[in-house]
């Protein structure tokens, strides 16, 4: 492969939410750059670490370094939710724009190109970055997975194994104590996560944010369900229902924590899974518990498949920078190993998300995949 101009040093940084397959994407970035003799180097805390104050201290990334990387969850380097055009003052007042600081702080550290692992936001900062010259490539990272042109994002898979284990292990109490379980588990306004470890882990409702419920139609089901189960005893007398953290009801907003928003305009969801299990109580017949899965859902070691990913997204981000693609992000159709690889501009992620289908996928009746399956 032809390299394209001189490149001596790439910085590579994580952005907002931690999720299971970064370090393997470093590392990977690393060992290739390494191939065609680029330094690396690590920017601590995601764009936070291209601000004045923060970037004197960064960390160089080698293969020597690196090599054990692909077995740890998180990231290495640290990661935040700083969004450089829109900043409050440590003191208080009006945001600031400080995107310049970012430019400047890459040219005083020698970076030739940036290397940029994260979601919406971050590839959003990314590709604002890269209009006003910056040389930059995306690789995608969101447990939702609803990054727009890409089939695959890291993290998605360790935390579809995280939350099915979960909703696995709400099974057995539910079943002893004839319970309706909820379990809401993370997503923001997409509901994939929700959908397939519902599915993965045997749930009999799953609500998501692309299809508002009623909440009269959720206790209809649970009635036909606890019937069933109480004509004979072989069916089950009790429920697992999985919601995602921003599905609502016909005619409700979304539940939020508080009224505070993040650098990006962000409300903080969640509680959801509690005010549904506090109205099953009120207007049926059921008891029932909530469970929040919260951040462990991204937790932990990543899965062979983001491993394998990350190592993959990791090596074509080289190659994209090595043939001067900037202004891109890598995407890929399909998941190892049967997936092609390609980019597509920043431009055309940001303000795009890529939703649940729910005409292919979602019986809006029944709350659950429109396939049939075996009783759960």
């Amino acid at each position: 492969m032809t390299k394209v101009g001189k490149l001596g040093k790439l910085g590579i940084l994580t952005g907002g939410g931690d999720a299971p397959g970064l370090n393997p994407a470093i590392k990977s970035v690393v060992y290739n750059a390494a191939e065609f003799g680029i330094e690396c180097l690590g920017i601590y805390d995601g764009w936070q670490g291209l601000l004045d104050g923060y970037c004197e201290e960064t960390m160089p990334l080698d293969p020597v370094t690196v090599r054990r990387w692909d077995r740890d969850g998180g990231t290495n380097i640290g990661s935040s939710r700083t969004n450089p055009f829109r900043l409050k003052p440590p003191g208080g007042g009006e945001p600031m724009d400080r995107s310049g600081e970012v430019l400047g702080n890459m040219d005083r550290l020698g970076l030739d190109a940036l290397v940029v692992l994260g979601g919406e936001d971050t590839m959003g900062v990314a590709g604002k970055l890269a209009e006003m010259g910056a040389k930059i490539v995306g690789i995608p990272k969101t447990i939702d997975r609803d990054l727009w042109g890409t089939d695959y994002t890291l993290g998605f898979d360790t935390a579809l194994i995280n939350c099915t284990e979960i909703i696995d292990r709400s099974r057995t109490p539910a079943g002893s104590h004839h319970w309706v379980q909820v379990v809401e588990v993370m997503g923001r306004t997409v509901g994939h996560l929700a959908l397939w470890s519902g599915v993965a882990g045997g749930a009999y409702l799953i609500l998501i944010p692309e299809h508002k419920f009623r909440y009269d139609r959720v206790f209809e089901l649970l009635e036909e369900r606890h019937r069933r189960g109480a004509r004979d005893r072989r069916y089950p007398r009790y429920a697992v229902i999985v919601v995602a953290e921003g599905a609502a009801a016909e005619h409700e907003d979304v539940v939020t924590i508080d009224q505070e928003r993040d650098a990006f305009g962000h409300e903080r969801l969640g509680g959801i899974g509690a005010v549904l299990s506090e109205r099953i109580r009120k207007s049926t017949a059921y008891d029932s518990r909530a469970v929040t899965l919260g951040h462990p859902q991204r937790g932990g070691s990543p899965s062979p498949t983001d491993r394998v990913m990350g190592l993959l997204f990791g090596a074509e981000a080289v190659h994209a920078v090595i043939k001067g693609n900037f202004g891109k992000m890598v995407t890929v159709r399909g998941v190892a190993p049967a997936c092609e690889f390609g980019t597509i501009s920043l431009r055309e992620v940001v303000g795009k998300i890529s939703t649940v289908d729910v005409e292919r996928w979602y019986n809006t009746e029944r709350y659950h995949v429109k396939a049939k399956l075996v009783e759960p």
